[in-house]
């Protein structure tokens, strides 16, 4: 049986052509070693000449080397260990010639055929193996891109740009053109490429003349739209462009991004639609005075955009902890925890994270990012699948990118999507890890794990759990989404962060003693990174002791979140299916979104506003954090404001 990746358990990828395999003159040994470097490196095949250095001129370091060097010898069926001192491309490829035992020509390989499309489809193909790592003979015409081909909305927009700018068709397609195969992106991007080649076949006519711009650039660089409209002017008609236009300017000067981005942030900042990163000057609670760096003065605000959730930020005896443990041990070690930045408290922090989460073993990373990325890629390698939920938080989806393995997308929550998906990995040779989210950080609700530890075990992977939002909220306890779900010991790794609710700065991993054991040496955002300090360590020691000797604190988060929850549903607000501490307020537009946001400020309440990239365009919201520290008073208020807003703006009808 052959999947979309190619059949691997005999070293060779099936036969393609009729099937939907893309690809032409594939057959020799030059093209496929080729293929393999650029889906391990992202290059364009076009850089990879014959003389091309691995280490000089491509950047190719020892780890990707060898793992460019598996690959090959899994195509080529190789057994025999290829020699040392292969230090250019023509070097590998005369290498596995000669272990073949038969000249280029007639090694055999992926039979492809030329498909119809021409130079638009050969453009899709490498433009997509050089953003996905895929080698050419895995991409098929109509495999999904999410949940076969784990290419979701982001690398589809570079796929697109790239795309664009090689064949010179408009360059603001990146936010327009939208596809789910690369059979629909090919049909998506024709009549752009048929409408470049009638343009260049006019100006090749006699008499056409010379110097017309074949492809009209949308918006100019000065800032002006095609009609000449002022873009950048607050003054003007709105500007609808969204944080994604700017992800894939291109220009020869690196920093043109930042000018134009720099332009239109101006402009939303003068509209007061865009107010991120003001600064606090009090404490955190229910109330927090912020800064207005717009308007340049102090304000007072009602709290609902802080994930501190049981409110031991605030503390006293975290911030006890916090202060003894610096004057004891200093600010910081300066160091990595393998070259003098362990303390004793990391190791006390690790042993008591273990026992609250009620595994054997515990490791530290310098934040909730980086464990995700650590982890993920220490354990995943470019022969496994790691299949992940598509609304996933961004470190899981980069700890997936930087492993270089099969990434599949499963609709959000969706079992029988991720049934499907693992039932075609069923014979992939390597591993496979499922990631999700506890709480799903703009959404709210909850992974479906009794499902997803059933399918695991059903199809032989293993999963993690991203307790960000969950640590100190699911679960009588407060430990997360497994004992929520009564699944305790069920779940392989349950990975958190210790900047929301248990107050502190750094990320978290437990499990089986020996897989975290294996993480301390190869995750790198662990061996190459310097760890937290003492003090930060004492500060989530002494918060773990108040969660055990607090319950009611949980109590008293569950009873606001029902409370404000009840009030804004009634209201007539779009939640979602939240089942915990975040409550969205589902608008949909970006501008609509933005406008609620302002309004809602205006009246002395701050949340965060969502917009592209946290959420995707056309999902904008407001995301409501409550914590335990909010009154009956607040409650009522926040409940107050948002419905005066959301009928100010048009997101609820007036009360008329």
């Amino acid at each position: 049986m052959t999947n979309v990746t190619g059949d691997r358990r005999n070293g060779r990828h099936s036969e393609v052509g009729r099937d939907g395999r893309v690809g032409e003159d594939a057959g020799g040994v030059r093209r496929q070693v080729v293929d393999i470097i650029a889906s391990r490196t992202l290059y364009d095949e076009s850089y990879l000449l014959p003389d091309s250095h691995f280490e000089a001129e491509l950047g190719i370091d020892s780890v990707i080397f060898e793992s460019i060097l598996a690959s090959v010898k899994e195509q080529f069926s190789l057994v025999a260990p290829l020699p040392s001192g292969l230090v250019t491309v023509g070097d590998l490829v005369r290498a596995v010639e000669r272990a073949c035992q038969a000249p280029a020509a007639d090694v055999p390989g992926p039979a492809h055929t030329a498909a119809p499309g021409g130079p638009l489809l050969e453009t899709v193909v490498t433009t997509t193996m050089r953003h996905t790592q895929y080698q050419r003979s895995q991409l098929a015409l109509g495999a999904d891109f999410e949940s076969e081909l784990g290419i979701d909305s982001v690398v589809l927009a570079s796929i697109v740009a790239d795309a664009a700018r090689e064949l010179g068709l408009p360059p603001d397609l990146a936010g327009t053109v939208t596809a789910t195969s690369l059979d629909e992106l090919v049909e998506a991007l024709r009549p752009y490429h048929e409408d470049t080649r009638r343009v260049d076949q006019s100006l090749t006519r006699p008499g056409s003349g010379r110097g017309a711009s074949p492809v009209p650039d949308e918006r100019a660089t000065d800032g002006r739209a095609a009609d000449g409209r002022a873009v950048d002017d607050p003054g003007s008609a709105w500007d609808s462009r969204s944080m994604k236009d700017f992800v894939e300017e291109r220009d020869g000067d690196l920093f043109a991004k930042t000018r134009s981005f720099g332009r239109y942030l101006r402009r939303r900042e003068a509209e007061r639609l865009y107010w991120y990163g003001m600064p606090l000057h009090s404490r955190c609670s229910n109330r927090a005075v912020i800064f207005d760096e717009l308007e340049g003065l102090e304000r007072e605000f009602l709290m609902f955009a802080s994930n501190n959730y049981l409110g031991l930020a605030n503390h006293p005896k975290v911030i006890e902890a916090v202060c003894d443990a610096t004057r004891r041990y200093g600010a910081t070690h300066t160091g990595s925890r393998f070259i003098g930045g362990t303390n004793m408290l990391h190791k006390e922090l690790e042993r008591r994270l273990a026992a609250f989460k009620q595994r054997s073993a515990c490791i530290v990373y310098p934040g909730g990012y980086a464990a995700n990325i650590g982890a993920i890629s220490a354990l995943v390698k470019s022969y496994d699948t790691v299949v992940v939920d598509k609304l996933n938080h961004m470190s899981i989806v980069d700890g997936a990118r930087l492993s270089g393995a099969t990434r599949r997308i499963y609709q959000h929550n969706d079992m029988a999507d991720l049934e499907r998906i693992l039932k075609r990995c069923d014979e992939d040779p390597g591993g496979k890890l499922i990631v999700a989210d506890g709480v799903f950080s703009m959404h709210g609700d909850i992974c479906d794990l009794p499902e997803i530890v059933r399918l695991a075990k059903e199809h032989g992977a293993r999963v993690m759990i991203d307790d960000a939002h969950s640590t100190g909220v699911l679960g009588r306890r407060g430990s997360g989404t497994a004992e929520h779900f009564g699944l305790k010991g069920e779940v392989d790794l349950e990975l958190g962060t210790m900047s929301k609710t248990l107050a502190g700065m750094g990320g978290f991993v437990v499990g089986d003693e020996e897989v975290v054991e294996y993480l301390r040496f190869y995750s790198n955002s662990y061996v190459f990174a310097a760890n937290i300090p003492a003090g930060v360590a004492a500060g989530l020691i002494a918060s773990i002791d108040v969660i055990e000797s607090e319950p009611e604190r949980i109590t008293k988060l569950w009873h606001n979140i029902r409370l404000l929850r009840s009030q804004l549903a009634d209201a007539g607000f779009d939640l979602e299916n939240t089942r915990s501490a975040i409550l969205p307020l589902v608008v949909g537009d970006e501008r609509k979104a933005m406008e609620l946001g302002r309004a809602v400020r205006a009246r002395g309440l701050y949340c965060q506003t969502v917009v592209f990239p946290g959420v995707p365009l056309g999902d904008a919201r407001l995301r409501v954090s409550v914590t335990s520290e909010h009154t009956p008073e607040d409650l009522e208020t926040a409940a107050g404001i948002f419905v005066e807003a959301a009928r100010e703006v048009g997101v609820l009808p007036s009360a008329g």
